[in-house]
């Protein structure tokens, strides 16, 4: 392949890329795959994840007794997205076909790799209340055993098998910087040949001193790129503020440095359509890591739905803007104050059950398949080392025995007005009497009492109670700041991941997948996600754009 023209560029080394080779390499395809990071970086951001899948009516599912179909999946994408734009017309059938290959094709895809899940299923992003609305009405979260890395595993194995075969090629340290446009088509990229750095550890940022320049070719070129989630001047610029609110002023990215968007523009200069630039998904519940990896790195907590969620005014969030429910709803509250902050109350027994973080670091067990691990840390009244971790050295936690402590620890962190000591009590003392009963007026303890029906949900959500009660102690707050993380739009493409000019025509040799083409389409999610779906838009449009090139047909407008 080092003397011949290869018959695919893919640019971009991360899960979408890896899929779409996977793809190529079955087929015999010789393909060149270029990415700006060196080789330790391989699977990209995905390497990080943990590892969460979309699936509906899975075996998991069914054992669980969770009655799922297509057709309630399709009317939760749909209230969740609400498309609403000309330019949805992509999205929408990426959505359709999406959802499709969640619940006839996905799992099988994936076991057939050697992908195994978690036996429980999650509940995630439980929705605004309204059953045409936004969110999941039932539990879809599958967690890979493994997580990120093990799906990352899964297709880079036959990857690096076909490198060996001689079928791909890998240009580390290549970035691209020109899409070379020939009669209308893309023939091949240019770019920067970057400054070694073979020894640098993953996800820690990278120089950018170009050494010397290059040009390849092919008859065919993917972009998988990424999304803009560590470019913060970027992510203000096509802010939301007419659905959101002003941009927060302090974010902290939740993806490493090199995802930067800047494929993005270039793709457009070179005619490919770019859509719904200003949707996107951040989290409310960011937390800057301790021991971090990338600049700023931030890591989400993944709560349950128990701990008293109060903005920085220290008024408690009302329904349906609670822990797990209502993701960007949840934000667009927290900014109506002008801060870009909330907070969390809870206590000992809560963060030792309830609390997860993302992160395949985060999750030593799972990510290294250690059941021992696994019983020990999760069963445990503790709570698991990682979180124990924060608690003791995370500048966004405070830990004290009683409540009026804890508010003055929290004045120590604000970067907004204090908080009153007897407004906060008087909102905990009122939620504290409404958890007395197994029946309650509070909208929050009714969404806790409906979860604990669920059985996963009655082995990880502790029954309603008193969060001043001694023996449930210490008392925890934890500041909560936004952590930016997905691009919802990006370039547009049709089914077979071609990328569309603004004229609603295929743009010949060009295609996209993963995060740079809005997980497929330019916005499979429209204006809201219902989690697990970042990684399966990743296999999904990656595996799509592969086998069109490999010789299926591409659907046309």
């Amino acid at each position: 392949m080092s003397t011949t023209e290869p018959d695919v560029i893919v640019v971009g080394a991360g899960l979408a890329g890896l899929v779409a080779t996977y793809e190529l390499v079955k087929a015999g395809r010789k393909v060149l795959v270029i990415d700006q990071e060196n080789r330790n970086n391989l699977g990209g951001q995905a390497f990080w994840s943990l590892g969460g899948l979309f699936l509906v009516d899975s075996p998991e599912q069914r054992r669980m007794r969770i009655k799922d179909s297509y057709d309630l999946a399709l009317q939760d994408w749909m209230g969740s997205a609400q498309f609403d734009r000309a330019e949805d017309y992509w999205p929408r059938k990426w959505a359709e076909a999406y959802l499709r290959f969640a619940t006839d094709e996905k799992r099988t895809y994936l076991h057939e790799l050697g992908v195994r899940f978690v036996p429980t299923v999650g509940w995630a992003e439980r929705g605004d209340g309204n059953a045409l609305g936004h969110g999941n009405s039932v539990p879809r979260f599958h967690l890979t055993w493994g997580t990120g890395p093990e799906l990352v595993r899964v297709f880079r194995e036959p990857v690096l098998d076909g490198e060996r075969r001689g079928l791909v090629r890998f240009a580390f340290r290549h970035q691209v910087d020109e899409l070379i446009v020939e009669q209308g088509a893309v023939v091949g990229v240019r770019g920067t040949v970057l400054e070694p750095c073979d020894d640098l550890e993953r996800g820690k940022k990278s120089p950018r001193n170009g050494v010397e320049s290059f040009e390849y070719r092919a008859p065919a070129v993917v972009l998988s790129t990424g999304g803009i989630g560590h470019n913060l001047d970027l992510i203000r610029r096509n802010w939301p503020t007419d659905r959101l609110g002003e941009a927060p002023k302090h974010m902290i990215p939740g993806v490493p440095a090199h995802v930067d968007g800047r494929m993005l523009g270039i793709a457009e200069t070179s005619g490919a359509n770019i859509i719904n630039r200003d949707r996107m998904w951040h989290y409310v519940e960011g937390i800057h890591n301790w021991d971090p990896i990338w600049p700023d790195h931030a890591i989400r907590i993944i709560p349950g739905p128990s701990p008293l969620w109060l903005d920085a005014n220290g008024d408690r969030m009302e329904a349906p803007n609670f822990p797990g429910f209502n993701t960007l709803g949840t934000l667009k509250r927290i900014l109506s104050t002008g801060h870009d902050y909330s907070w969390f109350i809870l206590n000992e027994s809560i963060i030792g059950k309830e609390f997860v973080l993302s992160g395949s670091e985060q999750n030593p067990d799972i990510t290294g398949k250690d059941i021992k691990l696994l019983l020990r840390s999760r069963l445990s009244k503790r709570a698991p080392g990682p979180i124990e971790a924060f608690k003791r050295s995370g500048i966004d936690f405070v830990v004290r025995n009683n409540l009026r402590d804890l508010v003055a620890g929290m004045n120590e962190l604000v970067r907004g007005p204090r908080l009153d000591y007897d407004h906060v009590e008087r909102q905990v003392l009122a939620r504290d009497r409404e958890s007395e009963n197994k029946y309650s007026k509070d909208a929050q303890l009714i969404g806790i009492m409906n979860a604990r029906r669920y059985f996963s949900d009655r082995l990880r959500i502790l029954k309603p109670h008193r969060l001043l009660d001694p023996k449930r102690g210490p008392l925890i707050a934890v500041r909560l700041n936004i952590l930016t993380r997905k691009t919802l739009g990006g370039i547009e493409t049709n089914l077979g991941s071609q990328v569309m000019r603004s004229d609603g025509s295929p743009f010949p040799g060009l295609y996209a997948a993963g995060e740079a083409a809005g997980f497929g389409g330019g916005g499979v999610h429209g204006y809201n996600a219902l989690e697990g779906t970042f990684l399966g838009g990743c296999i999904f449009s990656g595996r799509a754009a592969g086998r069109a090139i490999a010789g299926q047909r591409t659907p046309s407008r």
